[in-house]
């Protein structure tokens, strides 16, 4: 076990960092080739970590929630943050192994050969969000570590409780100038973000982001970012109506929505509304037959964000929609002590210029529109920014195939919502506002990896051989016209 770090006071905060990353950068140097046992070593000394400390993560968890179930902290906090480092170690030789690429005739036959070597990149940032806040650290951790980087972590201050653990838990497993943590509020973010590291991943908002980019681009540093975006889920004429708004409210209530793939609104075929109202209702009954004093029901976050989404419903009402609480127990959310809980909330045919319809929710309100026809989905979905995932419910193959092709975004599920973020092998990112770049399994591997190209040149004087070599002549324009061939 590692000696305790040294804090930083606040005023030191930026010098702090700055020396952090000058030592990990220089002793990342001097160690020279990072090999697979010491790769291995880091990523089981992660696994240990969370589950030696999960017990005080879900109760900083609660903490900072107010109100968070044991089991979702376990699941997709603890559970999520083990099974990516244990994809890693498992699969890390071999995608440690250099991969041959094809070399150019005539080149290949003259003993040409090409190669990528996968080398670490240094260091690299990672800036997590409350949401998911330990998973969200450990889930792109596990793909730096593997690649042979160290690792300089921000987590959110909107889970200060939860910070404070993981704290513990880097200073315990690790070294600082292997991997190091940085607590505190919106200043400490902007250094985070300003320094000059070897590749920097962002998870969060859209209009953080930019901020994120504009202070990266001052070092150049090439950025990863996982955003969101307002998910649409179809609702197909040949769906199983219950069985897919089973899965629709189960991705809707989970963490009460805050899920950067939770589905944001459904499109539903008109005469099928109601009944896809009394299939979201049976839903959440059966998953919640209470929830304002269900620990197993997840508050939002904090006031901040229960204000922006009571406002979205106010909004809504002020202006004559129809707003639905789904409240199995009857029960009166305006006595709340403590939490900020919130039903969820179905708001049929939505007007298209509410704010719930133009911001992301990240909560539990779900807007149902309606179509006559299938195209007019794909037509509405096109017409909005590009979201992180779409879902698609049905059978027919043509509808499908056309969600597939005719629509951009980030991730799609069939018949499900957010699975696919769990599997490990599929790359995970965004497109346009919703990110950019991708990670999870070989593909997080090769983000924060430089892939060097290597040539090796035969022993015979290709260039010569080739006429490249001045006073150009016969081989010279012989060469060109078989370059100039069609």
């Amino acid at each position: 076990m590692n000696a305790p770090q040294q804090l930083p006071v606040a005023g030191d905060i930026e010098t702090a960092m700055q020396d952090t990353l000058e030592k990990q950068r220089a002793d990342y140097l001097q160690e020279g080739v990072v090999t697979a046992a010491t790769r291995i070593d880091r990523l089981d000394r992660g696994i240990d970590a969370l589950i030696r400390y999960q017990s005080q993560l879900v109760e900083a968890l609660n903490t900072d929630f107010s109100c968070r179930p044991r089991e979702v902290s376990l699941l997709t906090d603890v559970g999520a943050g083990i099974a990516p480092m244990k994809h890693a170690r498992k699969h890390l030789r071999k995608w440690m192994k250099g991969e041959r690429r094809a070399t150019i005739f005539p080149l290949n036959l003259l003993g040409g050969r090409s190669r990528i070597e996968y080398q670490p990149l240094g260091v690299v940032g990672v800036i997590a969000p409350w949401n998911f806040p330990v998973n969200m650290v450990f889930s792109p951790l596990s793909q730096v570590l593997a690649a042979g980087n160290r690792a300089m972590i921000k987590p959110s201050e909107f889970t200060p409780a939860t910070s404070e653990v993981l704290a513990q838990m880097v200073r315990d497993a690790y070294d600082s100038k292997e991997v190091a943590i940085f607590t505190g509020g919106p200043e400490v973010g902007q250094a985070f973000s300003g320094l000059a590291f070897d590749h920097m991943i962002f998870t969060g908002a859209t209009s953080i982001a930019r901020h994120i980019m504009t202070a990266a681009a001052r070092n150049l540093v090439p950025v990863t970012l996982e955003l969101g975006g307002k998910s649409p889920v179809i609702i197909s004429r040949s769906a199983d109506i219950q069985k897919a708004l089973g899965r629709v409210m189960m991705g809707k209530t989970l963490n009460a929505g805050q899920i950067c793939l939770a589905p944001d609104y459904l499109l539903v075929p008109e005469e099928k509304l109601n009944e896809v109202i009394d299939a979201a209702q049976a839903a959440v009954a059966s998953m919640y037959p209470t929830l304002l004093n269900n620990e197993q029901y997840t508050s939002v976050i904090n006031e901040r964000h229960y204000q922006r989404l009571t406002g979205y419903l106010a909004e809504a009402e002020e202006r004559g929609q129809k707003v639905i609480p789904v409240n199995p127990a009857g029960e009166d959310f305006s006595q709340q002590q403590g939490s900020h809980k919130i039903p969820p909330t179905l708001i049929p045919e939505p007007a298209d210029d509410l704010k719930m319809m133009e911001e992301e929710l990240f909560g539990p309100l779900l807007p149902i529109r309606t179509y006559q026809n299938f195209d007019e989905t794909i037509d509405y979905i096109n017409s909005k920014p590009r979201p992180l995932a779409a879902y698609y419910f049905g059978s027919d193959k043509q509808e499908e195939e056309a969600v597939l092709k005719r629509t951009t975004s980030g991730g799609v599920c069939i018949n499900d919502v957010i699975m696919h973020v769990m599997q490990e092998e599929l790359p995970f990112g965004g497109v346009g506002p919703s990110g950019m770049g991708a990670y999870h399994g070989f593909k997080g591997f090769q983000t924060f990896s430089h892939a060097k190209s290597i040539y090796r040149q035969a022993n015979i004087d290709v260039a010569k051989l080739g006429g490249m070599l001045p006073p150009y002549g016969k081989a010279t324009e012989s060469t060109i016209k078989m370059q100039l061939k069609k």
